[in-house]
């Protein structure tokens, strides 16, 4: 394990609620298999959630070519991909693929996830034909977007479009035949303030955020809210790929 990866690890009690539920599922998911299981991340960037999981993990991501993509941050560069391979012990390969029309091989992953990626492709079916195709019998899908039932239209300028529970399981049982969508983290003011950056240059607010995502994540963890379809920011999909 990285320096990186345990100062991450320390870290872990203050993330935003979701990257933390994304990587305790992937943990569930993985289980204590002595092999490690091939995992592809879409559009993971740094895909910090995946520190620590057993697996073989590669990203999959688009260059950061639009002015879009530079304005909001997404896509990858060379200088991106550098520090991520040298920051992580587990990321086994970083490749530019579109996953609406990936070259990535026939059943060569035990599990996929993409967080807050959907809602940024345009082709969607497309996308999650892909995911299914590069899965092996039996993977598992995990993916997160925002909740199209709190907020059903965009605000960010990349977002095609939002999905509501009933949509994204739509879309997911076209390909998939075993899928359970629930919703996730409660909107608040500890949510928005936990999203702000953290730095060493800004402690007090990086003490802040740390703070307000602690106390935004036991808002999360309210038996109620995985059936809440107002008032929760995403929605969190595992899906199953048939045998």
């Amino acid at each position: 394990m990285t320096a990186f990866e345990m100062a991450y690890r320390c870290a872990e009690p203050f993330l935003p609620p979701l990257y933390a539920s994304v990587r305790r599922q992937l943990l569930a998911i993985t289980g204590p298999d002595e092999r490690p299981r091939e995992l592809l991340d879409v559009g993971g960037r740094k895909s910090h959630y995946t520190i620590g999981v057993p697996a073989n993990v590669t990203i999959s991501e688009l260059p950061r070519e639009t002015e879009t993509q530079v304005a909001l941050g997404l896509g990858v560069t060379e200088e991106m991909v550098a520090r991520t391979r040298d920051r992580r012990s587990n990321v086994r390969a970083i490749v530019l693929d579109d996953m609406t029309r990936s070259a990535l091989p026939d059943a060569s992953f035990d599990l996929a996830v993409a967080v807050e990626v959907l809602e940024h492709v345009e082709e969607d079916a497309l996308f999650v034909r892909e995911v299914a195709r590069v899965l092996r019998p039996g993977g598992v899908f995990l993916m997160t977007t925002p909740n199209g039932d709190t907020t059903p239209k965009p605000h960010n300028a990349d977002h095609k479009r939002h999905y509501t529970r009933a949509q994204l399981r739509e879309l997911l049982s076209s390909v998939f035949p075993d899928v359970h969508v629930e919703y996730a983290v409660v909107g608040s003011r500890f949510r928005r303030a936990g999203l702000k950056s953290w730095s060493v240059r800004h402690p007090l607010r990086t003490v802040a955020s740390m703070g307000a995502n602690v106390i935004n994540r036991l808002e999360s963890a309210r038996p109620d809210v995985p059936a809440r379809a107002i008032g929760t920011r995403h929605l969190i999909a595992r899906a199953v790929r048939g045998r």
